[in-house]
C-alpha cells in the first residue's frame, strides 16, 4: 500500500523512514526526476525551435528568453545527480538523515526538499559559513 503525504505528516516519529516512508519516498524522488528531465527537455527543444523574429525588439526578446531558458536548464540539469544521490541513500538507508549530524531531517523538510542532506539547523550553519567565506 502506498501512502500519501498526509500519511507521512501524520505518522508518529517512531515510524521516520520506516520501508513504506522509503517506499514513498523513491517513489517521489523517481517522479521528481522524470519531471525535470521532461522539463529539460522540453525547455531544449523550445531553444532549438528559432521563430521568425522581423525586428530587434523581437530578437533582443527572442534572446533573453533563451537566456532564461538556458539558465533554467542549466539550474534543472544540476539537480539530476542529486536525485541520483539521495535515491542511492534510500538503497543503503541512509534516507532521512543528516549527513553531518546524524539527526532525522524530518518528514516536512524532505516533502519541501526529498534531495536534503542536511537537517534544517546544519543547513544554516553551513549558509553562514559559506556567506562569510564569499564576502
Amino acid at each position: 500500500m502506498t501512502i500519501t503525504k498526509e500519511d507521512l505528516l501524520s505518522a508518529s516519529p517512531e515510524d521516520y523512514m520506516n520501508d513504506s516512508q522509503l517506499e514513498f519516498f523513491k517513489e517521489y524522488l523517481e517522479q521528481q526526476k522524470q519531471e525535470t528531465i521532461a522539463h529539460i527537455q522540453n525547455a531544449q527543444a523550445q531553444l532549438n525551435e528559432r521563430p521568425e523574429m522581423n525586428d530587434d525588439a523581437d530578437r533582443a526578446q527572442y534572446e533573453e528568453e533563451s537566456r532564461i531558458s538556458l539558465r533554467i536548464v542549466d539550474r534543472e540539469s544540476k539537480l539530476l545527480p542529486k536525485f541520483d544521490t539521495a535515491l542511492a541513500r534510500i538503497r543503503n538507508g541512509e534516507y532521512g538523515y543528516c549527513l553531518e549530524s546524524g539527526e532525522e531531517i524530518g518528514i516536512k523538510r524532505l516533502l519541501l526538499r526529498p534531495t536534503a542532506e542536511y537537517c534544517a539547523d546544519i543547513k544554516a550553519v553551513r549558509e553562514s559559513s559559506e556567506r562569510l567565506f564569499c564576502e
